[in-house]
């Protein structure tokens, strides 16, 4: 019997998006993620979605946000759109000003309380680099008879697959100290692939989950000890601003400690925080 040849998906048509359809996207965008997206992103949000709406097999860009806009909370086709339009930029030791803080000040001022198991967060984890490196330094930091969990949480659940895996490109962990690379890193057994793994014993200790910081709750279990959360306020207006760093307070035990980014600030937000190093703040009581 012939066979015939399946006829290849057509691309969607290069049109745009209509103002008005942004207009319903970026609100859809902002209330699901807090992300503001002002008409000058619409050219970045058209090229996102032009990949999506291709493997959709949608006829054009303005028919898959027809079925994205029309779509139930539990329809695939949301957690795709999602994926695309959030954007995912983190490294290895980013702001490494911070993870000094946490293995001279944090950690002795932890130990200090009795405890036995930091908690740590972090959120907004993208590809995972930024929970990695926490363990990396608390498993360094911390003492015999101490020890440590940290959860890594993101709204685009196709960087929390590749952050499960825990595998890199070398030169992604050009950041990380040698001594560090030697002991935290694996290469693979074929020496022609570029990439390395961490190593079992560190993603033991990194557990992955999506959540949505627009969330009304943040289901972390016990309250944190330390919760980083950088770099993504940024994206928010600052009524969301005040509203997700106060659910992160609730989730951050009394004297825990919260780090945002270099570039991110709660000047005039009444919060039970107290500053002890620039954006590193820890939580009064």
């Amino acid at each position: 019997m012939a066979r015939h040849a399946q006829a290849p998906v057509a691309a969607p048509s290069a049109d745009g998006l209509s103002p008005r359809t942004f207009r319903r996207i970026a609100d859809l965008i902002e209330t699901r993620t807090g992300i503001k997206m002002p008409v000058s992103k619409i050219h970045l949000i058209e090229g996102r979605l032009m990949r999506r709406a291709r493997e959709a097999g949608s006829e054009s860009i303005e028919a898959y946000c027809h079925d994205v806009l029309t779509a139930r909370d539990d329809d695939p086709v949301l957690t795709d759109f999602f994926n695309a339009v959030t954007t995912n930029k983190t490294d290895f030791f980013r702001e490494p000003v911070h993870f000094e803080v946490l293995a001279d000040r944090v950690v002795p001022q932890w130990r200090g309380g009795g405890r036995r198991v930091l908690r740590c967060w972090s959120a907004a984890a993208s590809t995972g680099m930024e929970a990695y490196t926490l363990a990396m330094v608390l498993s360094r930091t911390l003492m015999a008879g101490e020890d440590f969990s940290v959860l890594a949480t993101d709204l685009d659940t196709r960087v929390l697959a590749e952050a499960r895996r825990g595998i890199y490109r070398i030169e992604d962990i050009a950041p990380v100290p040698a001594d560090l690379r030697a002991a935290c890193f694996a290469r693979a057994r074929d020496r022609t692939r570029p990439d390395v793994r961490v190593i079992p014993e560190l993603r033991r200790k990194v557990a992955f989950a999506r959540m949505n910081l627009m969330d009304g709750h943040y289901p972390v279990g016990d309250p944190m000890d330390v919760i980083f959360c950088r770099n993504v306020l940024i994206y928010f207006e600052k009524e969301t601003q005040m509203q997700v760093i106060s659910r992160l307070c609730a989730a951050l035990r009394p004297g825990g400690h919260l780090f945002l980014g270099h570039s991110e600030s709660i000047h005039n937000f009444d919060l039970p925080l107290e500053p002890v190093a620039h954006t590193v703040f820890r939580k009064k009581g």
